[in-house]
């Protein structure tokens, strides 16, 4: 059944967004306050965020890059196995989560961690876990790039079973090998972004080459598309929206050594409602995957924020402030016709 014309969404939250900072801090961070109550901010930046000052300093550089927006950044740290209980217990107020990549696996992640020995992690897991500070993982080898999601899924299982009382995120899943571990392991969670729910490596290369759409984890097959759309639209109790959203200049994308990621966060919520209405999934279960179900994961109350969406064609602009987004100069369906804060 078609949603109505004029549809509204509440307190919006984004769990997985990158700002960066400086000069693209500045450009591109209203445009997420603006629509979304909150968001999952990664900490790599260079120098990466992984000390309390890091984290309050940049929190600060945010809240002045957005102004007057209603909106709460949800900061993060980049995980170090040397964290101890002390340093955490120094840093839990001012994080809402810490963020793990696997070293040199994507955009300034050379610090990350090398192997996944359980015993060396141990004390940095075991205190988040006591501590209720969730995991958030980039879980990808550095394998065939098809195969890196899904080889990393043992991995994402030790951790669950060694750190039982840890969550864990896994970060912007791609793969039907991801879906199938969320019911595997009661502390798995996952976030999906709106493009990995839209497009397939066909889009990216099949024909001629998108950089727009080239992003780490890179999209994967039909029947991987359909099984995160599966959960997405079902309103999985344990998947959330996050939109990877990740800004970088246009001649940094359009170049031989294009960088990877996919700017999507002005119109991820029209896109998200055009695709949930396609599919027939019941509004409510959109209003989920955009809040409800985070805010159970994550224990957070957000400002509130009311997005009234119509049914009106948008044109896609073909910059937001020199970053190109995703679908540039096409038309989506949905236009945002008002925000309400509080």
């Amino acid at each position: 059944m078609p949603y109505p014309d004029t549809i509204t969404l509440t307190n919006p939250l984004d769990m997985h967004l990158h700002l960066r900072d400086g000069e693209m801090l500045h450009n591109i961070a209203k445009g997420s306050a603006k629509s979304f109550s909150g968001a999952i901010i990664m900490p790599n930046l260079v120098p990466p965020v992984s000390t309390k000052e890091d984290v309050t300093a940049y929190k600060a550089r945010i809240l002045e890059a957005i102004g007057d927006e209603r909106f709460t950044p949800y900061m993060t740290l980049f995980f170090k196995p040397g964290y101890d209980r002390t340093f955490l217990e120094s840093v839990k107020e001012e994080i809402t989560a810490i963020k793990l990549y696997p070293a040199g696996i994507t955009t300034n992640s050379e610090g990350g961690v090398s192997g996944f020995d359980v015993e060396e992690l141990r004390p940095a897991l075991e205190a988040m876990g006591e501590l209720g500070i969730p995991l958030c993982v980039h879980g990808e080898t550095n394998g065939f790039v098809m195969d890196r999601e899904a080889e990393f899924v043992p991995i994402y299982e030790k951790l669950a079973a060694a750190f039982p009382k840890l969550k864990i995120i896994m970060e912007h899943i791609t793969t039907k090998e991801s879906v199938a571990a969320l019911d595997r392991f009661e502390n798995l969670y996952a976030t999906i972004t709106v493009h990995h729910l839209i497009i397939t490596l066909d889009d990216v290369a099949g024909g001629m080459l998108r950089p727009h759409l080239f992003c780490k984890p890179i999209a994967k097959r039909p029947e991987d598309r359909e099984a995160l759309l599966k959960v997405a639209l079902g309103a999985h109790p344990k998947v959330m929206f996050g939109s990877d959203s990740a800004p970088h200049p246009r001649h940094a994308k359009e170049s031989c050594g294009c960088a990877a990621g996919v700017f999507t966060a002005p119109i991820a919520l029209q896109l998200l409602t055009q695709l949930f209405e396609h599919h027939g999934a019941p509004l409510e279960n959109l209003q989920k995957f955009i809040s409800n179900t985070a805010q159970n994961i994550y224990g957070i109350t957000p400002p509130k924020k009311r997005v009234i969406l119509e049914r009106k064609p948008f044109t896609v602009p073909q910059e937001y402030n020199g970053v190109v987004p995703m679908y540039a100069e096409e038309n989506i369906d949905y236009t945002i016709k008002e925000i309400i804060n509080g």
